[in-house]
């Protein structure tokens, strides 16, 4: 059973419960200095972009906004909600949707009829986990 509660639309998680619901929910996430992260590590800068721009729409459309670092060959996002002081509901539904579409790879499922990014290095853009 879960060692978190789902809470009311401001409320903050305590760290014990924000490494529980990371483990549980999202665990390629980690808590550091009062943020929930995760490193995305793609094949060069025009997959970091390509992260960068679908992290800032998913964002927008949530009018949650996380803080980004990006370097040639990563980006590392950082959420917690500035209002409240802590990390809330919000942190937590915002990081979902963006591991959802990030690592989504449409080629694994054999029903599908999108084929994902040809097997050659000049089509790669993300370094799936």
């Amino acid at each position: 059973m879960a060692q978190w509660r789902k809470k009311t639309k401001d409320e903050t998680y305590s760290d014990e419960q924000i490494e529980a619901r990371l483990k549980e929910q999202l665990p390629k996430w980690y808590y550091e200095d009062g943020w929930i992260r995760r490193k995305y590590k793609t094949s060069g800068w025009k997959g970091t972009l390509m992260v960068i721009n679908t992290v800032g729409h998913l964002a927008e459309v949530a009018f949650h906004h996380p803080d980004i670092t990006a370097s040639y060959a990563f980006v590392i996002v950082k959420l917690v909600n500035h209002a409240a002081k802590g990390v809330t509901d919000k942190d937590f539904e915002l990081a979902a949707k963006i591991e959802e579409v990030i690592m989504w790879q449409p080629g694994i499922d054999e029903e599908s009829a999108l084929e994902g990014t040809p097997d050659d290095q000049r089509f790669k853009y993300i370094k799936y986990d």
